[in-house]
Formats: structure tokens, sequence, C-alpha cells
């Protein structure tokens, strides 16, 4: 398999593994959205790491493949494209990308679907699809203006330009910068805390968050009220509560 998912201690490890580069061919579109859908099911699976392994992300789409492709067979197949990515953006589970390597074109559309990116201090990031006359065409435009801004943004589409990890947390592209090896670990404590954290609580807090980006602030407000409310209704609530009201803040153990 060219990708998998491996599942330990409520952490769903979605691992690439396509070499040299884990260039993101059709194949891997199709089963990224193949694994981020059993993700979303698994009740074992309540936090997802991204990883491409201790060299390399994804470098990007297999360009030979797309060179294949005319117009027609694009238009067909850029909904499939996206969808993949979107798939991966809408795990209701917190999701971290652990960045190695190259993480360019479509590989750093991929890491933009995390929640979170702790990145190897030899990580290179970014969207170099101009340089072959065209744009992102898995969510980078949207993905990446919302994140570190539109002029920041287009400054890495316009110019095709890698940023090294450094230059990345400057820019916010990734969230933390640590040694090579120690991303996938440090990835692996980040996911293993929340996924010990209450799931109804944590998804309802990544749709408020991403629902909210997406429409003007009173639609936002609504959903988060919902959401806040719909809480009260849960276990979690309950024995969070209790707990702090019992033992003090920060010691609730959920199921």
């Amino acid at each position: 398999m060219t990708v998998t998912l491996e599942v330990s201690d409520n952490v769903g490890t979605i691992r690439l593994d396509r070499p040299p580069m884990n260039a993101l061919d059709v194949a891997v579109q199709d089963r990224l959205r193949e694994l981020a859908e059993e993700a979303t099911r698994r009740e074992d699976v309540r936090a997802v790491i991204l990883y491409g392994g201790e060299k390399v992300f994804a470098a990007g789409a297999d360009i030979k493949e797309m060179q294949a492709m005319d117009h027609t067979a694009m238009v067909l197949r850029s909904k499939a494209l996206q969808d993949s990515f979107t798939a991966i953006a809408r795990i209701p589970k917190p999701v971290v990308a652990a960045v190695t390597g190259y993480a360019l074109g479509g590989g750093c559309e991929l890491a933009l679907c995390a929640d979170y990116r702790i990145a190897a201090e030899n990580a290179k990031l970014g969207q170099p699809e101009i340089l072959l006359g065209l744009i992102p065409g898995a969510g980078g435009t949207q993905r990446l203006a919302r994140l570190i801004g539109p002029s920041r943004a287009k400054d890495l589409i316009f110019t095709g330009r890698m940023v090294r990890a450094e230059e990345a947390l400057t820019l916010g592209l990734v969230d933390r910068v640590v040694p090579a090896a120690e991303v996938y670990e440090q990835a692996h404590a980040w996911a293993a805390r929340l996924a010990k954290g209450p799931a109804l609580a944590l998804r309802a807090a990544k749709e408020s968050v991403d629902a909210g980006l997406e429409t003007d602030i009173d639609t936002g407000l609504t959903v988060e009220r919902n959401w806040f409310a719909g809480l009260f209704a849960t276990e979690d609530r309950e024995r969070g509560m209790r707990s702090f009201v019992e033992e003090g803040p920060g010691k609730a153990e959920f199921l």
C-alpha cells in the first residue's frame, strides 16, 4: 500500500509510503480519501498524525502522470483531487502533520489540511506550481491564504519559492520546529495528549473554528452557541465539571 493507517493508543497515523519522494499520484490521492473516511468512522481513532517518513513528507504531485493529462482529463480529475484533501481537512478529530524534508505543492497542501504542523529543522515547504505554468489545485490558494494571510500566501504562490522551516515558522505556515529525529515523536505526543481528551468537545471546537472561518461572525457565533449548549447533554461535560468541583482543574479523565 502507498498509504496506510496504523492505530496505537487511540492515535491513528496516516503514513505516506511511495518512495523516493512520496509523489501524490491518483492512487495516493484516492487512498488518502479512503483512509480519512476510515479515521473519521473509527471510534478507536481519537487523533491523527499525517506522516511521510523520516526523509520526506511529500514532494508534490506526480508530474509525469499529470503531464499525460489533457484539459478534459483534468476537468474530470480535479474535483476528486480536491475531495481527497478535503476529506483529510474534515476529519472531525485533532490532526497533526509531522513534516520532514520536502513538503512541496500537493505535499504542502496536504500539511495545510492538518490542525497543527510540526516541522523538522531540515524541512522545506512551498507551492511551486507557478513554475509549471499552473496554480495550486488541491486547496493551496484557499487554505494557505486563510492560514498565513493573503499577501504572504500570494508571495509564496506567485514566486513558487521554497521556505525553510524557520521562515515557515515566522510566516505561521508551521507551528513548531524541532530536530528531524524528534518530529514524529513530538507529533505523537501532541496527538496522544488530545486522544485522551473529551472527543465530542474537541470535535465541537474544531468544527466551530473551521465553520466560523468560512462565514460571517454572526453565523459563526451561532455555530459556536449551538455546539456549546449541545455539549451540556454529554457525559464528558458532566465528568469534566464534576472533576473540577471535586478535585480542581485539569484532572478529569475522559472515556
